[in-house]
């Protein structure tokens, strides 16, 4: 419509029963501080610090999801976000009362990963080319 009256410069005319899409209004709910806190209250563990870091850093679920230790920047304070909302990234504050329990957290993972290691899990193998491009790996072991 919007070519047709103001690019072209000509009426379109009746439709007939065509029916025009309209953007939905809607407002953003937003929970007050209280309500936050109340949620927070009620979460414990790694759920509890999930949800700290969506509220705190301001991350989508699945950005909070898909963070890697290597995305995480202690003496910066930063977080980095890959292909968040539009496929982007972008950069976000690591709020100071998460570094300890995210310290702590990022220790007891270390912890589980070494003891699969030593039960012999943990291990992948490489696909074609790079099988024999490393064939003891990276770093040169066979776990990676």
């Amino acid at each position: 419509m919007f070519l047709y009256r103001h690019v072209i410069g000509r009426e379109v005319g009746d439709l007939g029963d065509v029916i025009r899409a309209r953007k939905p209004r809607r407002l953003p709910v937003v929970m007050t501080r209280e309500e936050v806190k109340a949620v927070l209250a009620n979460l414990a563990g790694d759920r509890w610090l999930a949800a700290s870091l969506m509220y705190g850093a301001g991350l989508r679920l699945m950005e909070c999801l898909r963070l890697r230790v290597q995305d995480i920047d202690f003496t910066r304070n930063e977080l980095l976000v890959r292909s968040g909302k539009g496929d982007k990234d972008r950069i976000t504050m690591l709020p100071e009362t998460l570094k300890v329990p995210l310290e702590e957290r990022l220790e007891v993972v270390k912890a589980v990963h070494a003891r699969d290691l030593g039960d012999g899990w943990g291990r992948v193998e490489m696909p074609g080319a790079l099988d024999r491009k490393y064939p003891e790996g990276p770093e040169g072991d066979r776990h990676f």
